[in-house]
């Protein structure tokens, strides 16, 4: 039997209904961008992560530029940030002229590793004559992205500690992590919102998925987010009054609507999967496979909280990849396994035991433009 990676059908047939209802009201009036609907799920959002603001914007990627832009980030600025994520969280950056710096992960989370930013801080980095957090190169060190990688939140309460010290940004990459939790010294505070900003992705795999492209910028702070909504409308504001060059990252009402109705379900979606993952670490400790490979790590999940993992992913580690798929395809293990992901009637397929063998990265990989890797 071949399962597919991600399967959304009963999502929709769960939904359809509640949908249509919005699909149809919002071809009647003709509000297609922006608009009450898109100020609804914004409200909700903004509720839900338990922050002030929440921005919707065309995609995870542009919620992201729009962040780097708003902050003013661009030639002779670097930014650290981690090489083990997707493209964007580094090319954003590229994107404004800005070089990203990437330091290592921490080998049992795969999160960017605190030590390995401070160490990088301060080794690799000086004050110059105006008195600049300055890299080797003279470029100005302006801000953090740390990548909350695979739902599960990086070790925040440190990062943000250096990062003060050093009078740094912080800009939360979440877009794996909505809903996931992390203990932090005051309290369980939700992934994009231990720092001044946090960006969203609602691309359709995610865990909260549109029916195309979205994202969301959240954040408390009232000038940061008019200046958000500003810059994911070509700089506008009032109409055609335009102080900065922005750009059209605008979230039309269509993908709001459908989030906004799937939103009030996500919870019960994320413990879904964290049941599968329970299933698969259950079936591997069973069948002896762990001390072959290495499951994925819950630093959090003893201190309390509900969603201390979302596995928006679960991706193993194993010295012996294609020799385990093959022992796992032989037994019929891979298939079986792979199945339980599909039993929950409620909640999407997550990655399977065979596509997180093959999709399983060694180390973190330069990148082709201009930048640096500094190890731990």
């Amino acid at each position: 039997m071949r399962v597919p990676l991600l399967d959304l059908s009963e999502q929709y047939r769960l939904l359809a209904e509640p949908i249509r209802q919005e699909l149809d009201e919002i071809l009647r009036t003709q509000s297609f961008i922006l608009g009450p609907k898109v100020e609804e799920f914004e409200r909700a959002l903004a509720a839900y992560c338990g922050v002030k603001h929440a921005i919707g914007v065309s995609s995870g990627t542009d919620a992201l530029l729009a962040i780097l832009m708003a902050m003013e980030i661009g030639p002779n600025d670097a930014v650290i940030t981690t090489a083990y994520t997707f493209f964007a969280t580094a090319g954003c950056v590229a994107r404004l002229g800005a070089t990203p710096i990437f330091v290592d992960i921490d080998p049992v989370t795969f999160n960017i590793s605190p030590a390995a930013i401070a160490n990088f801080l301060e080794n690799e980095c000086r004050r110059n004559e105006h008195g600049e957090l300055v890299n080797f190169e003279g470029r100005r060190v302006r801000a953090i992205i740390p990548v909350h990688l695979f739902g599960l939140c990086c070790e925040m309460d440190a990062i943000n500690e250096i990062a003060a010290g050093y009078s740094l940004a912080v800009i939360e990459d979440a877009a794996q992590a909505i809903g996931a939790e992390y203990p932090a010294q005051g309290g369980a505070r939700q992934a994009g919102t231990m720092s001044a900003v946090g960006s969203l992705s609602f691309y359709p795999s995610k865990n909260l998925g549109a029916a195309g492209d979205a994202g969301a910028i959240i954040c408390n702070d009232d000038e940061l987010a008019a200046r958000f909504r500003i810059y994911r409308q070509h700089g506008m504001e009032p109409r055609y009054f335009h102080h900065v060059v922005g750009g059209n990252f605008r979230i039309d009402a269509i993908q709001a609507s459908i989030l906004k109705i799937k939103l009030p379900h996500l919870d019960g979606w994320s413990a879904a999967r964290r049941k599968v993952a329970d299933v698969y670490r259950e079936e591997f400790n069973a069948r002896g496979l762990t001390n072959t490979l290495t499951l994925p790590a819950e630093p959090y999940r003893e201190r309390g909280l509900t969603n201390h993992h979302i596995y928006h992913q679960y991706v193993i580690r194993t010295p012996r990849r294609d020799e385990l798929q093959k022992h796992l395809t032989a037994r019929g293990i891979a298939s079986a396994i792979t199945r339980s992901a599909c039993t929950s009637r409620s909640a999407s397929p997550i990655l399977g035991t065979a596509g997180a063998i093959y999709r399983r990265r060694k180390r973190p990989r330069r990148r082709r433009w201009r930048s640096r890797f500094i190890p731990s």
